[in-house]
């Protein structure tokens, strides 16, 4: 298992500075549309932070109730009472601080030490806490980040002019999506046997692989929404249809219940729609090559429908761009993608004993130390 650095530590407090942040500019964006009459906008935006934010403290203390099974049930009703006011996530970013602060800057690990050394405890204690929140973060890029980056690309297409707001509102969203993305692999690594560092190069390659196939999907989304939001709708709901179908056969046990194992599969169904989502730690090069495949030719079709079929909306100026931009994200993405499986994707994701004894089971103990909830959550 690797440390838990200084780095992490202060990336961990930036992480969560970006977090607060990120809530006021999409109160103080829902606001600045509430003000200029654009009441539906004002409404979407607050209906993405509030179902984004009501799925991710649901399963937060989830969490939290199935690690502290068999403990005193009045602090559970604590942490209860404070997931019941949307703050769940700042329990846990005070538990990693508490532990990242402790192996970061007050504890040495020795190299030879075994798994149960209480400095290693802590170490796993520190990295497990980070992994559970950049979980959770992954769940809020796709159910609010990537939804109001659409909304509001789409408003500046349709309008051909943006304020300042709406500028603040794309920055932070392309901000939240860069860093959940990199910050899941860099926990995803730390948390597997057999991971490989995260290194400058590969973080730089994974990051400009998702952030470039989100982008290109994202404005192929707002063009056929421009076009008709009916199209838009069905063609989304096709799309998560398929996710959540492909989900459900993969027959997944991330959750003990079976109300929240069809929470997480509707959840992976909407992250499907935009970016692939490997949730089984298998090798996945047949199903990443026919997701992206299929992703490019929706994305061609939909500016050959442009083209086709109403060709005077394309001579406008910031169409064209856009289109532009839709392609060159699209091939500069691609082109990432085979750059990160090629040189930097591990070869092995786990050891076979593990993989059989911990990916694909419910999470229990081994050798007395509780395994990590990466081993049922995995995402390439």
């Amino acid at each position: 298992m690797m440390k838990f650095t200084k780095q992490d530590f202060f990336f961990l407090v930036g992480g969560m500075i970006i977090y607060v942040v990120d809530i006021g500019v999409d109160f103080w964006v829902a606001s600045r549309y509430f003000c200029q009459g654009q009441y539906s906008w004002s409404i979407l935006i607050l209906c993405f932070r509030g179902l984004s934010s009501l799925i991710t403290q649901i399963f937060s203390y989830e969490w939290f109730k199935n690690d502290w099974e068999g403990t005193d049930t009045g602090k559970l009703k604590l942490v209860f009472l404070v997931h019941l006011f949307q703050c769940g996530i700042f329990v846990r970013y005070w538990f990693a601080l508490k532990y990242g602060c402790q192996v970061a800057f007050k504890q040495t690990s020795s190299r030879g030490a075994s798994e149960t050394d209480p400095s290693n405890l802590i170490q796993k204690q520190a990295i497990d806490a980070v992994t559970d929140i950049n979980m959770l973060r992954v769940f809020k890029t796709f159910l609010e980040t990537t939804p109001q980056l659409f909304l509001q690309i789409y408003i500046l297409m349709e309008h051909g002019k943006i304020n300042f707001y709406q500028y603040a509102a794309i920055i932070m969203s392309f901000c939240g999506i860069s860093l959940s993305m990199v910050d899941y692999q860099i926990s995803l690594r730390q948390s597997l046997p057999d991971k490989d560092e995260f290194r400058v190069l590969s973080k730089f390659t994974y990051l400009f692989y998702k952030l470039f196939t989100i982008t290109s999907w994202i404005l192929s989304i707002s063009l056929i929404t421009l076009l008709s939001v009916r199209i838009s709708v069905i063609l989304l709901i096709l799309l998560w249809t398929c996710g959540f179908t492909w989900t459900l056969k993969q027959h997944t046990t991330f959750c003990k219940s079976k109300k929240m194992e069809y929470m997480y599969r509707t959840v992976v169904g909407i992250i499907l729609i935009f970016s692939f989502f490997n949730i089984k730690g298998r090798r996945t090069k047949v199903c990443i090559s026919i997701y992206y495949v299929t992703h490019t030719v929706v994305t061609l079709g939909i500016l050959f429908l442009y083209m086709f079929w109403k060709p005077s909306i394309i001579k406008e100026l910031h169409l064209t761009i856009v289109s532009v931009l839709t392609i060159l994200s699209l091939v500069l993405g691609i082109i990432f993608l085979v750059v990160y499986y090629r040189c930097f994707h591990p070869t092995t994701y786990c050891r076979p004993q593990a993989c059989s004894d911990e990916l694909d089971g419910v999470a229990g103990q081994k050798d007395g130390v509780k395994t990590g909830r990466f081993q049922h959550f995995l995402m390439q």
